[in-house]
């Protein structure tokens, strides 16, 4: 897409993750927000790929409650769903119930590695027809440093993202040893899944 002018479907981004809104700002799209407001943890699954599937079937579901009291948008409008899992030594982690979790948390990834599994769904309001899939990353760990995982903590930010996992923070960059997959995915939305599932439901 060259430019915003040419954008000739509205977008609804459902999610609150400014992560998610900065990537989606990124790829050239013009865009509102909404949240969900489900209580994820009530939702569970065995694989991480059907959790964060089920999950963002949750949220459009939500959101789509919401919007049918306003009527069938009169433009194509598309709503994108996403979610975001860590899976570490085969177990799925969520966000951080307390400092204590985080630091165990980050203590694991140190010397070691743990998988992001995101999904991405999106519907369009004005045919009903939808699409999603999942996108797996796999992020390789340097050890680290106790006094980051202390720094990490005191500053909260990782309390409120999934398994206390951030690769893009100045903080832990330096020891990230590799990322087998896009950041864009890790960060809770992939770029290239996106761009081809809206594609598929125009």
């Amino acid at each position: 897409m060259d430019s915003n002018n040419e954008q000739q479907f509205k977008i609804i981004l459902g999610s609150s993750s400014v992560a998610r809104k900065q990537i989606l700002a990124e790829m050239g799209y013009d865009f509102t927000t909404m949240s969900a407001d489900i209580d994820e943890k009530a939702i569970r699954e065995e694989k991480p790929e059907d959790l964060v599937m089920v999950l963002a079937k949750a949220k459009a579901d939500a959101i789509l409650k919401k919007l049918q009291d306003a009527g069938t948008p009169e433009n194509t409008t598309l709503l994108i769903a996403a979610d975001t899992v860590v899976v570490y030594e085969g177990m799925i982690r969520e966000k951080p119930s307390s400092k204590e979790e985080a630091r165990q948390f980050l203590n694991d990834y140190s010397g070691g590695h743990a998988a992001t599994v995101s999904s991405v769904l999106v519907t369009n309001l004005s045919t009903g027809f939808r699409k999603g899939d999942c996108d797996k990353v796999e992020i390789y760990f340097h050890d680290i440093p106790e006094s980051a995982i202390d720094k990490l903590i005191e500053e909260g930010i990782v309390l409120y993202v999934a398994g206390g996992l951030i690769i893009e923070h100045p903080l832990i960059l330096p020891y990230v040893k590799e990322v087998v997959g896009e950041t864009d995915s890790v960060m809770g939305l992939p770029k290239a899944l996106t761009r081809r599932l809206i594609d598929d439901v125009l």
